[in-house]
């Protein structure tokens, strides 16, 4: 899996980079949808995409409705920065509609300050409380087809991590890190 680095709103940039990927084997791509410009064009993407496409939602739960309308394959949002539950929970109910399942999860760089502070930093407790608390979320409105990561800038914070979240839950474990990338 990669994520896109275009503008999702520019569709023929976005297309041309989920080609270049796919073929050299990349399998999924991710892109963001900052906004209702770029959730409107999810549906021609996913349209011509060669792989499944995940709609990467941060803060708004009507993106993500229009993601799953434009047929996106899966969805990345963390259901504590949604908002309210009902808006958690109608995303669920629209998911499972359309078999489409959710990746959940914490980020180092973005950990509530409550866990920082209980865990004096970005340690991998603290990325594995928040990401269950995410999935509490979505397990408390009965939804189930999830996914978890627990990424930080650090291999063996993240490592960590996920071998505590494997003791803790059986869900698929979408191993990454964050910041990943190139030296800018």
């Amino acid at each position: 899996q990669s994520m896109t680095n275009t503008d999702t709103r520019d569709v023929g940039a976005t297309l041309k980079q989920i080609r270049d990927v796919a073929r050299v084997g990349c399998e999924l791509i991710r892109l963001a949808v900052p906004d209702e410009d770029a959730a409107n064009r999810l549906f021609e993407i996913a349209k011509a995409s060669p792989i499944p496409v995940i709609a990467d939602i941060h803060f708004h739960h009507k993106l993500a409705l229009m993601a799953l309308d434009a047929g996106v394959a899966a969805l990345r949002i963390n259901p504590g920065n949604i908002g309210a539950k009902w808006k958690v929970e109608e995303i669920a109910r629209a998911a499972r509609q359309r078999g489409v399942p959710i990746r959940v999860g914490a980020n180092s760089g973005s950990l509530p300050k409550d866990l920082i502070e209980k865990f004096e930093g970005a340690k991998p407790e603290a990325l594995v409380e928040a990401a269950l608390r995410e999935v509490k979320i979505l397990e408390d409105i009965g939804f189930d087809a999830i996914k978890i990561s627990v990424k930080a800038a650090h291999v063996n914070t993240t490592v960590r991590a996920y071998e505590m979240l494997s003791k803790k839950c059986d869900y698929p474990l979408h191993l990454g890190l964050t910041e990943a990338g190139p030296m800018l």
